[in-house]
């Protein structure tokens, strides 16, 4: 991105076959454009995405595409990928644990 811009999350909508997230982009040299980033409900109902993931999801993609097109993507409604799905779930997965370790020895006194 070459100029300083202003993402802001408006909200969603649920809709019958997806989420429709809302995000507001100010730029100081133009006014004001709406964008809309859907998810299909299946993500959500099928536990591959949680409902509070999906603002942070559809903010990454955003600016991913501010990003691409210099701060003027050519569309206004996008929609997150079966490939961005997989992908955000690995790179948020939790760690995993270092094992488990035998509890330590009490002293007797």
């Amino acid at each position: 991105m070459t100029e300083n811009v202003n993402v802001q999350y408006v909200g969603f909508e649920a809709k019958t076959l997806v989420r429709e997230y809302s995000f507001l982009v100010r730029q100081a040299s133009s006014e004001t454009r709406e964008f809309a980033i859907t998810i299909v409900n299946e993500a959500f109902t099928s536990h591959r995405l949680s409902y509070q993931d999906g603002p942070q999801i559809c903010s990454l993609k955003l600016h991913r595409e501010l990003g691409t097109f210099s701060n003027d993507p050519p569309q206004t409604h996008y929609r997150i990928s079966e490939a961005e799905l997989t992908e955000y779930r690995d790179s948020h997965a939790p760690k995993a644990a270092g094992g488990l370790r035998p509890p330590k020895a009490v002293k007797q006194l």
